[in-house]
């Protein structure tokens, strides 16, 4: 079926034959001839770029440039992306091979019902090694179509640094931003009109507020004129903005090689993301909504001037139970997020932990009980989706610092409000300090172990912790009173460090899952 009212429109084409060796690419997107994956239309290759993208990353692939690719699809936004590769060994010959398409598969259960959904993704245009283009990125400036930067370069990615934006490319994420602005700045000769769209999806507070704060900052220690401060500041949009999809990217080897019989075409870039999705963009300007037209297509997609409830729902329900349970999940021989939601048990502690403990110390007269139920709801609905194979592992990547952001905030007001103790919540930080553990120490890399099997403990904080565990007696008090680790001394909240103690001894003794059973058959289910 072909949609000739639409700018670039989708063709669904309903026979199926098998196509053994042909790789997906613009000369081999019109053999494709199965009916369960959406294809662009050529339409798509020849649309202006507009974006400026720093990120390769699964999450921006799943979910911004889905958004993006969905209104090219439609007619609306019209642009594509050039997307800056900035880490790792900078190649891009995946995304050349493929002329930058790659097929997002999306899984899911929504609204009670089962969704498949394959879609070739046409929203990038090229990608570009900082490295080894840093030149090619920075003539994008030139370019008048191209008025939107998105980035995602990790939370440690927005840091000042004393940077020289001068270099070829600058080493850090703001140093190779301002460049980049810089020159937007000199080819318009300061007119307003050259001002960017700046939407970083960073998991921050105020991300976009601090990314510029950083700017200016970098600029002055870089003698920038004064002249360009000033349209940095006034003739650019700086919008925080909030991100949440489950993408955990490559399908199994398995699953790879049945979605790619099914559809006919090998894909190095195929990924796998849920069906939820949300990218929250604050913003009261109506220029800035004119231009991100793509919210226009779905629903996932809000501007509004202030997003703080979006932010601390998923912060803290989302992200701070997913932080709380992943060394717990691990250390109880649980692989998959879908896995241990399958144990009753375990299902039981991080309802009660969402429902009991982070719910109620969230709200206030902007968040009520009742959205942070109902959002609660919708996170236990995605963590059971069986499609998804989002392993704990992955989610303990830099563990002490999303401890630290996301879940101390949670603490602090827990005891300023009841005083109570939360006991989901010291038994996520007993598996927490647990799982810091290591056992062994290759080549700087920390190990762990956990019912006879190593683990890679990937924290920057991790030979501290090798030292902590050194003096098992003091271990929690000399962890929980680290102010700079925790930005306060979490000894100070009564009877914390006791309970974490004790569940730290019942997890060395009994074992993770024997304490999770235990603790269900202790505690009323919510």
């Amino acid at each position: 079926m072909v949609d000739k009212n639409r700018g670039c429109y989708q063709i669904f084409i309903e026979v199926n034959p098998i196509l053994t060796g042909m790789m997906l690419s613009k000369k081999t997107i019109g053999q494709i001839t199965s009916g369960k994956v959406q294809i662009p239309a050529a339409t798509c290759f020849d649309l202006p770029e507009k974006v400026l993208q720093f990120g390769t990353g699964v999450l921006l692939r799943g979910l911004t440039d889905y958004f993006i690719d969905k209104a090219n699809k439609q007619g609306i936004f019209n642009g594509r992306i050039v997307v800056v590769k900035s880490t790792g060994n900078a190649q891009t010959d995946s995304f050349d091979q493929q002329d930058n398409l790659y097929t997002l598969c999306v899984r899911g259960i929504e609204s009670g019902k089962k969704v498949e959904e394959n879609i070739i993704n046409a929203s990038v245009s090229r990608v570009l090694s900082a490295r080894n283009n840093w030149n090619e990125i920075l003539e994008c400036a030139a370019n008048p179509e191209m008025q939107i930067v998105i980035s995602n370069t990790t939370e440690v990615g927005i840091v000042l640094s004393d940077d020289n934006i001068h270099l070829s490319p600058p080493e850090s994420f703001p140093g190779k931003l301002l460049s980049f602005l810089h020159r937007r700045f000199t080819i318009c000769k300061g007119d307003g009109s050259g001002g960017m769209i700046i939407i970083p999806t960073e998991l921050l507070p105020d991300n976009g507020k601090k990314l510029l704060t950083i700017l200016l900052e970098l600029a002055k220690r870089n003698n920038l004129e004064e002249a360009f401060l000033n349209w940095l500041q006034h003739d650019n949009y700086f919008c925080n903005s909030l991100v949440d999809r489950i993408v955990p990217g490559k399908l199994s080897s398995e699953k790879q090689k049945e979605t790619e019989t099914l559809l006919g075409y090998s894909d190095e870039l195929m990924i796998m993301s849920e069906v939820y999705r949300l990218w929250a963009i604050e913003s009261a300007s109506e220029k800035v909504k004119q231009k991100l037209s793509f919210c226009k297509v779905d629903e996932g997609v809000i501007i509004a001037p202030d997003i703080f409830i979006y932010r601390e729902l998923k912060l803290r329900l989302l992200n701070g139970s997913h932080t709380f349970s992943c060394g717990l999940a691990h250390l109880a021989g649980f692989t998959t997020v879908k896995e241990a939601m399958q144990d009753g048990a375990f299902f039981s502690y991080i309802k009660r932990l969402m429902l009991q403990e982070i719910a109620p110390v969230i709200t206030n007269k902007e968040l009520s009980m009742e959205m942070a139920t109902h959002f609660a709801a919708k996170v236990l609905e995605r963590y059971a989706n069986p499609y998804i194979e989002h392993k704990w592992l992955s989610i303990t990547l830099q563990y002490s610092s999303k401890m630290h952001m996301r879940n101390v905030p949670l603490l602090l007001n827990q005891f300023a409000q009841s005083g109570t103790i939360p006991e989901c919540m010291c038994l996520g930080f007993a598996a927490h300090l647990l799982f810091m553990k290591s056992v062994k120490v290759v080549e700087g890399h920390y190990f762990g172990e956990a019912n006879g099997k190593e683990y890679p403990i990937q924290d920057d904080h991790a030979a501290w912790y090798a030292t902590q565990w050194k003096d098992p007696e003091n271990l929690v008090k000399n962890i929980l009173s680290n102010q700079d680790l925790w930005g306060t001394d979490l000894t100070a909240l009564t009877g914390f460090a006791e309970h974490v103690s004790e569940k730290l001894r019942w997890l060395m003794d009994k074992g993770a899952m024997a304490v999770i059973h235990s603790m269900k058959a202790e505690m009323a289910d919510p």
